[in-house]
């Protein structure tokens, strides 16, 4: 199946169990497990430093009377230090930035039961954001999105952004996606002013921004197809406010054909002119929620009682957030 590695079995359904899940095909014919064994140690990761590391964190996290009932397990704590390369200190930055994003935007990080909220349900029930069943040649795992199932006229912007992050918090209890990373491939079909507008621009430009320095996750790459001319403005505005390590890793293609020469149509959507039909896709994603449902929700008990321990930069012209904005979506006119 080309060069994406197949982890999982193949049937009228897609089992997040198999004993294929550790034998899938990488790159140069490598399997998944000395993929990930090989992008740990870019990550410097050794079995006495990750040893050593989780014990600073747990004490740090013990002693700091700024955090409450944060998790001090291996698979959380991994997560960051990964994330930053094993430096003890920018890990801990950035778990405090994760849990002061889901105090001050609690829209976005808590309350992530999928199958208790409407509109939650709904975009993932529809395929708004799934997560491919094979992972790409590099052992990544690939999350697909279609713009056209996001409804701006009986949803928010919140609700979609909650979307992604019960997704990305599924995916992060597995250790292969918080060592080796995720791929986004998102199709804009059907994107219209509303769902431009469904945005209030500083929320928009706060959120982009702190998403990136407060999520744990390793964002490899970004395949857009069919993207409007004014969406291509708001990838733009992101990118700008986004780290310059980003932008190279952004990829707008204007067919299904420009995908496929560039991405491997395993991984992808029939749709998208790959070699899964869309209903495996949710359903896969839905097993993959289902099975951390729990702990997902459970996350709703970390705390960040106080912001004095968090370090930012301070832009000239940023605004008190550090975030400027200019102008609003709401002037743009999709083509």
């Amino acid at each position: 199946m080309s060069t994406a590695s197949v982890l999982l079995t193949v049937g009228t359904t897609w089992g997040i169990c198999s004993e294929k899940a550790d034998k899938g095909r990488g790159r140069n014919g490598q399997n998944l497990g000395t993929i990930v064994l090989e992008t740990s140690k870019e990550l410097r990761e050794t079995p006495a430093g990750r040893e050593q590391a989780l014990d600073i964190m747990r004490k740090w996290i013990q002693k700091n009377g700024d955090i409450r009932n944060v998790r001090q397990d291996d698979n959380f704590l991994l997560r960051f230090l990964r994330v930053k390369k094993y430096s003890i200190p920018l890990a801990q930055q950035t778990l405090l930035k994760y849990l002061n994003l889901k105090r001050f935007y609690p829209e976005v990080g808590q309350h992530l039961d999928w199958k208790e909220d409407k509109n939650l349900y709904q975009l993932i029930n529809t395929g708004y954001i799934a997560i491919s069943p094979v992972r790409d040649s590099k052992g990544r795992r690939v999350i697909i999105y279609n713009m056209n199932k996001f409804k701006p006229e009986h949803m928010t912007s919140w609700d979609l952004v909650r979307a992604h992050t019960v997704v990305y918090e599924s995916l992060l209890e597995d250790p292969s996606v918080q060592v080796c990373g995720v791929t986004h491939v998102g199709d804009g079909s059907g994107v219209t002013t509303g769902h431009v507008t469904a945005w209030n621009p500083t929320d928009f430009a706060r959120i982009m921004k702190w998403s990136e320095e407060s999520l744990p996750m390793r964002h490899k790459a970004f395949h857009l197809l069919n993207v409007p001319t004014a969406f291509k403005y708001i990838i733009d505005f992101v990118m700008s406010r986004a780290s310059p390590k980003m932008s190279p890793r952004v990829h707008i293609h204007s067919s299904t054909n420009e995908l496929n020469v560039n991405y491997d149509a395993a991984c992808v959507p029939t749709e998208f002119g790959g070699e899964i039909p869309l209903q495996d896709m949710i359903a896969y994603t839905k097993q993959i929620l289902e099975e951390h449902r729990d702990t997902v929700v459970a996350l709703d008990k970390m705390e960040i009682l106080s912001t004095r321990g968090i370090i930012t930069s301070r832009n000239k012209g940023d605004t008190k957030d550090g975030v400027s904005t200019e102008g609003s979506f709401r002037k743009l006119e999709i083509d």
